[in-house]
């Protein structure tokens, strides 16, 4: 790809229950990771996003996760590698379904949560990810983390024939081997605007990072997360949406 895309995690709605602000942030990214009931969302809520991305011209992507909807996919579970797949594909299935109801299909998939989690550190388990993918649809791209090296997943996704998208996030630190640093430890998650924006532009320029303990870090990304769960949220992806469009006009 060309430029970095924005993707959002969207569709996290559950009935009576709303999160996010799906309305506000569409106009700002590009790619919608929807939900797919076992994490949050809901047919109606599938339904009425997919609409939405559509309205807007964002692309859509299946984003399945454990069946955990009362820890919203953030807990561990052990599933063996068909039990994954039968997981991904029920999932995907589910969405390309409402989105082929609607004159669209499901154009790649991000895993949630804990899913996403536990397959960049164990490599079986992102050998069944891709697997799964490659199953359903080998031209459907797979999102995942982007670290200091990417050769070993990238590896899998070209002996199953399944492109890789690698993901970096504007918000959270790094350490020294390019894995997030975890929220239990303080300065983990950016909150200044500016701090936000400028680690975007840095990863979209292609240029290095402060890990946390000091060292440079280069990631090499195509897609970027951004969040839109609250107002605050939504001017950030708004700024860092201005920002991308002002750098790639020069």
């Amino acid at each position: 790809m060309s430029r970095l895309l924005l993707n959002c995690d969207i569709g996290e709605s559950f009935g009576n229950w709303t999160l996010g602000l799906d309305v506000e942030v569409m106009p700002f990214i590009d790619c919608a990771n929807i939900a797919c009931g076992f994490h949050a969302g809901d047919p109606g809520i599938m339904r009425k996003t997919v609409a939405l991305a559509l309205a807007n011209g964002v692309r859509i992507g299946a984003h399945p996760a454990y069946q955990d909807l009362a820890g919203f996919g953030r807990r561990s579970m052990s599933y063996s590698p068909e039990e994954i797949q039968d997981l991904m594909h029920y999932q995907i299935g589910a969405l390309d379904g409402i989105c082929r109801a609607q004159g669209a299909r499901v154009s790649y998939v991000k895993p949630h949560g804990a899913m996403y989690n536990d397959m960049m550190a164990k490599p079986s388990q992102l050998r069944a990810v891709i697997q799964a993918v490659a199953a359903y649809d080998p031209q459907l791209p797979l999102m995942l983390m982007a670290t200091r090296d990417n050769s070993a997943a990238q590896a899998l996704g070209d002996e199953f024939g399944v492109t890789l998208w690698f993901e970096a996030f504007a918000d959270r630190a790094y350490d020294s081997a390019g894995h997030l640093v975890s929220r239990q430890l303080p300065g983990s998650v950016h909150h200044d605007s500016a701090t936000i924006i400028g680690q975007a532009l840095t990863i979209a320029r292609g240029e290095t990072l402060t890990a946390s303990d000091g060292s440079a870090l280069l990631l090499r990304a195509d897609t970027l997360c951004v969040h839109g769960d609250n107002a605050s949220s939504v001017a950030a992806v708004q700024r860092i949406r201005e920002a991308l469009n002002a750098q790639s006009s020069l």
